[in-house]
C-alpha cells in the first residue's frame, strides 16, 4: 500500500521539477531574446576589455541607437558631434534617387581574390576604373590619362600605400613626412601609427628647411581650413603627394584639370558614401603604382569587390544625372545638389558668426568654376572657426554648449580654433546654428 502511495507522490515531484525546468529555459531564452534586441536597437554594445589565461574578454556597456525621431526640447538639449566629417548630408540625396543606384550582388560572385590579372592593380574591378575615368573627365577635376589607377580600403590605406612605396628600404635615416599647418589632423597618426623605419612625421612644413629627401602631403582645399593649397618647400629630394578628397564642384571651383605625380581621391567625401570604405590614387609611376599594390596585397589581399561593384553603380548614377532625361526636380544632378546644399550651410554659419564678435571664419577664395559655371567662393566641408576675444581654448568653450568639435592643437595650429563639419544631418546642424547664434548674442558686448 505504501508503495502505491510513493509511486504517484515521485510522479508528481517529476512532473513539478520538469515545469520548472521549463519555466527556467523559458526565462533564460526571454532574457536572452532581450539582451540581443538590446544590442540589435544599439542600446548596447560588445566591448573587448582584456585577457584572462589567453582568452578576450567581452563586456556590454551603454551605446546610443540609431536616431529616432526627437522633439525640439530633446534636440536642445542633446550633446552635437561635429568632430568627425562623416557625410550624412548626402544621405537624403541618394534616398530621392530611388532604386537608380540599387545594386544586386549574386551569391556566386566575388569568390575570386582577382579581378583583372592584366591589369597591374590586379584586384581593381574594371567597371570601377571606367567609372572612376568618366567621372573624373566629366567634372575635369583630374588628368586621367596615361595613369595608373590604384584602389585603396579609403584614402587612409592608400596614403600609407604611398609612404611604403616611396621610402627606400636602405635609406640610413627615415624619410621626412611634413605638410603645412593647419594639416589634416590624422596624417601624424597614421604617419607614426606603426613606428616605422622608413618614414617619421616631421610637422609643419613652413619649418622644415632640411637638405634630405622628404615628402609633402598637399592638401587642396585644405582640410580644415578649406584654403587652396600649393608645395611649400622646393628643397632638393623632395616628393609630392596630393590630397584632393575636397577638389569636387559642390566645394570648390573647378579651374583645372590637376596633373599631378600622385593624386589621392576618396568616395566618402566625393559621393558620401563613407560606409563603402573605398579610395582610389592617380599615378604616373608605374613602379610608385606597383609598391602601393604590393602594399595592399601584403596589408589585406585587395580591396572588397563589392564595394567596387556597388561604387562603380554610384559613379555611374552621378554621371548619367547630366543630360539624362529621367533626372527630375525631386532629383537634380548630384553635384548641383551638393552644391546647393553646401551654399545654404555655409550662408547661415557666415550670417551666426556675423551676429556679433564671438566667432570668425577665414576669407575663402572665389573662382570661376569650368563645370558648372558658376562664379563662388569655396564652401568646404569643414569649417575653420575662430573664438575671439577672451576664449583661448575653443574646444573646451564650445563642449560646455554641448557641441563638439576638433581643436586646433591636432592640426598643428592654436587652440583658439576648432574644425566643425559641415556635412552632418540636417537637424544637427540647424541645432548647431542656433546655439552658435545663441552664444554669439549673449557673448558680445
Amino acid at each position: 500500500m505504501s508503495s502505491k502511495i510513493a509511486r504517484p507522490k515521485k510522479i508528481k515531484a517529476q512532473a513539478v521539477l520538469l515545469v520548472a525546468r521549463h519555466w527556467l529555459m523559458l526565462s533564460v531564452a526571454i532574457n536572452i531574446g532581450f539582451l540581443l534586441k538590446l544590442i540589435h536597437d544599439g542600446h548596447l554594445r560588445m566591448e573587448w576589455s582584456g585577457k584572462e589565461n589567453g582568452v578576450a574578454l567581452s563586456s556590454l556597456s551603454s551605446y546610443p541607437a540609431e536616431p529616432k525621431p526627437e522633439n525640439d526640447g530633446q534636440i536642445q538639449q542633446k550633446l552635437i558631434n561635429l568632430d568627425h566629417g562623416d557625410p550624412t548630408m548626402y544621405q537624403s540625396y541618394w534616398k530621392q534617387m530611388g532604386d537608380r543606384a540599387t545594386v544586386v550582388i549574386s551569391g556566386w560572385q566575388s569568390v575570386s581574390y582577382f579581378s583583372d590579372t592584366k591589369n597591374l592593380c590586379w584586384f581593381l574591378e574594371p567597371g570601377f576604373a571606367n567609372a572612376v575615368t568618366r567621372l573624373h573627365n566629366l567634372v575635369g577635376n583630374a588628368e586621367t590619362e596615361n595613369r595608373h589607377i590604384v584602389v585603396g580600403t579609403g584614402s587612409t590605406q592608400l596614403f600609407q600605400a604611398v609612404l611604403y612605396a616611396l621610402c627606400p628600404y636602405d635609406a640610413p635615416e627615415p624619410m621626412s613626412i611634413v605638410s603645412a599647418a593647419p594639416f589634416y589632423s590624422s596624417y601624424p597618426l597614421i604617419t607614426e601609427c606603426l613606428k616605422s623605419g622608413l618614414y617619421k612625421w616631421r610637422g609643419d612644413a613652413n619649418d622644415f628647411d632640411k637638405d634630405e629627401p622628404y615628402i609633402e602631403l598637399v592638401t587642396s582645399p585644405n582640410n580644415p581650413d578649406g584654403s587652396i593649397r600649393e608645395a611649400v618647400f622646393n628643397g632638393s629630394g623632395g616628393i609630392l603627394v596630393h590630397d584632393l578628397a575636397y577638389y569636387w564642384p559642390q566645394y570648390t571651383p573647378i579651374s583645372s584639370r590637376t596633373d599631378y605625380d600622385i593624386m589621392l581621391f576618396t568616395l566618402s567625401k566625393s559621393t558620401g558614401h563613407a560606409g563603402m570604405r573605398l579610395g582610389w590614387a592617380l599615378v604616373k609611376d608605374e613602379a610608385i603604382a606597383k609598391k602601393m599594390v604590393k602594399f595592399i596585397e601584403i596589408s589585406s589581399i585587395g580591396v572588397s569587390k563589392d564595394s567596387q561593384v556597388r561604387a562603380a553603380k554610384i559613379l555611374d548614377v552621378i554621371s548619367d544625372t547630366y543630360g539624362d532625361a529621367e533626372t527630375s526636380n525631386e532629383s537634380k544632378p548630384f553635384f548641383d545638389y551638393g552644391y546647393e546644399e553646401m551654399e545654404k550651410r555655409w550662408g547661415q554659419l557666415r550670417e551666426a558668426v556675423n551676429k556679433g564678435q564671438s566667432f570668425s571664419l577665414p576669407n575663402l577664395p572665389v573662382g570661376k568654376c569650368n563645370f558648372s559655371n558658376r562664379t563662388f567662393g569655396t564652401q568646404p566641408a569643414f569649417a575653420w572657426v575662430k573664438c575671439e576675444q577672451a576664449v583661448d581654448d575653443c574646444e573646451s568653450f564650445l563642449k560646455k554648449h554641448k557641441i563638439l568639435t576638433r581643436g586646433g592643437a591636432h592640426f598643428g595650429s592654436s587652440k583658439k580654433y576648432v574644425r566643425v563639419s559641415l556635412i552632418g544631418h540636417d537637424k544637427d546642424y540647424n541645432e548647431f546654428i542656433r546655439r552658435l547664434s545663441l552664444i554669439n548674442s549673449v557673448q558680445s558686448p
